[in-house]
């Protein structure tokens, strides 16, 4: 779908010029993430075994180049002190790990104590699992840095201990890249017209650290209500805004007033004046440009992954126009050729608390690199009971990959041996930083836009882009 919209900036009173709002193609590619008929009768072990069989021919094709000659053996098929590859799932045993059971066991009638940040220990250790059995591992295999849920492949051999004694290991890689055929570029793009993304995310309205101000300074640039006459011109290139959840904040969930053990009907007010003022945010950005609304932890729809899109009801005034889509967490798309995928940040910030990763970057790597946007759901991370498709599988390596509500921005260009490549995006929280992130479609470069008050009252703009070849993450 392509959108021409008037973008009619505020210019001086002797000039009539206007500005149209630049398009380009988009195809929302997100079905797989919609939930229609739900049902939670299933168990939460098919979406292991699905997932296992989905990457096990990549896997062992990974195994074969990396370790020649080296034989493929399921794990009841492993025999003591002879080397072979084997294929599983992680599972990581956690003594800090949170359990209900053990928590009402130990803590009944005493008061509750605040959770930790992280849940990570040296006593932490590592479990293989596939279709046959477990087994415990051992050796050069980085505890710290694992997380249960991701499928890996494994060269070793077990010891008498009844471990297996890992001596290399190695993750799928960058998924393999779209089909050309799905990957025409627009014709605008390849004339060298550049076209523009945008990407923010926690807008945080009704928290303590929302500010209007910086927010309305957001809403105004990318409408061209602000700035000169250049700055509109740029800003008329910007084909699309994805908010990547948490347009509320926390605060309106954790009101101690809203805690009660008795449903009743009575309504926060915090809660309805923050989504009638993200309404009218929306109603100013969707009469200019098409944004993709996709939810959050903190926003209004159901807590597993898939997110759903919020309902549409709640914004009376923005929904009128058909340029504002809402859509679920996680999300896939296809702007101008350029495929985008991303969430809204709950799966890098479980990896975080349940990993010894200290750069957030180095988990959105991690993700992309085993080809799974959530290896830690559904184990600490709530979602769907899948039982015959695992839809959170990176099949296809996106243009564009991005986790938002971050701490800090950064952004990196990976790639392999084969030449294939990927602009992973970590999106700041707009609530902290009052920070966007400005894509060039074109090129892959990356913007940081910093909206806030200085000493003319306008907003100030900042640039960085980090471009660097890495290898993949399947070194031993």
């Amino acid at each position: 779908m392509a959108s021409s919209l008037l973008c009619t900036p505020l210019l001086d009173e002797e000039s009539e010029t206007k500005l149209v709002r630049a398009s380009c193609s988009y195809k929302d590619l997100s079905g797989s993430f919609r939930v229609s008929a739900r049902s939670y009768k299933k168990q939460y072990a098919h979406i292991y075994a699905v997932r296992l069989m989905a990457m096990r021919k990549a896997l062992e094709k990974v195994a074969k180049t990396k370790w020649d000659g080296v034989p493929i053996r399921k794990l009841a098929d492993v025999k003591i002190d002879s080397r072979c590859c084997v294929v599983g799932t992680l599972f990581k045993r956690m003594q800090l790990r949170p359990s209900i059971l053990k928590e009402v066991s130990e803590k009944q009638g005493q008061p509750t104590m605040p959770a930790p940040e992280r849940f990570i220990s040296d006593s932490d250790s590592l479990v293989l699992e596939d279709e046959t059995q477990r087994i415990p591992l051992a050796g050069n295999l980085p505890v710290d840095i694992s997380v249960t849920g991701t499928v890996i492949a494994l060269m070793g051999k077990e010891s008498s201990a009844g471990t297996f004694e890992v001596e290399s290991y190695a993750y799928c890689g960058l998924p393999p890249p779209s089909p050309k055929s799905s990957l025409r570029i627009d014709p605008d793009l390849e004339g060298g017209d550049d076209r523009y993304v945008v990407l923010v995310s926690g807008l945080g309205l009704g928290g303590s650290r929302y500010d209007a101000l910086a927010t309305q300074m957001f809403i105004d640039t990318i409408t061209g209500e602000l700035g000169g006459l250049s700055d509109q011109k740029l800003f008329s290139r910007i084909v699309r805004v994805i908010i990547a959840g948490n347009s509320l904040s926390s605060d309106i969930n954790s009101n101690k007033e809203r805690e009660s053990k008795i449903i009743t009907r009575k309504i926060d007010p915090l809660s309805v004046g923050a989504i009638k003022e993200l309404d009218d945010l929306l109603a100013q950005l969707a009469c200019s440009v098409p944004v993709d609304l996709m939810p959050g932890a903190n926003d209004p729809t159901n807590y597993t992954l898939p997110q759903q899109p919020l309902h549409k009801c709640m914004f009376p005034q923005s929904v009128v126009y058909p340029t504002l889509n809402g859509v679920p967490n996680p999300y896939q798309c296809d702007i101008g050729g350029r495929r985008f995928l991303g969430t809204s940040g709950q799966s890098i910030d479980d990896i975080y608390r349940f990993s010894g990763y200290d750069d957030c970057m180095e988990i959105l790597k991690h993700t992309l690199f085993a080809c799974h946007l959530a290896p830690t759901a559904p184990d600490t991370l709530g979602c769907y009971p899948f039982h015959n498709v695992d839809p959170f599988l990176i099949g296809e390596c996106p243009d564009v990959y991005f986790a938002g509500n971050q701490p800090v921005f950064k952004s990196e260009i990976i790639s392999d041996s084969n030449g294939q490549s990927s602009l992973l995006i970590l999106v700041p929280d707009f609530s902290l930083t009052h920070q966007s992130v400005l894509i060039n479609l074109r090129t892959l470069d990356c913007r940081l836009l910093t909206f806030g008050t200085d000493l003319s009252g306008g907003s100030r703009t900042d640039s960085t882009h980090v471009d660097t070849d890495t290898e993949p993450m399947d070194e031993s």
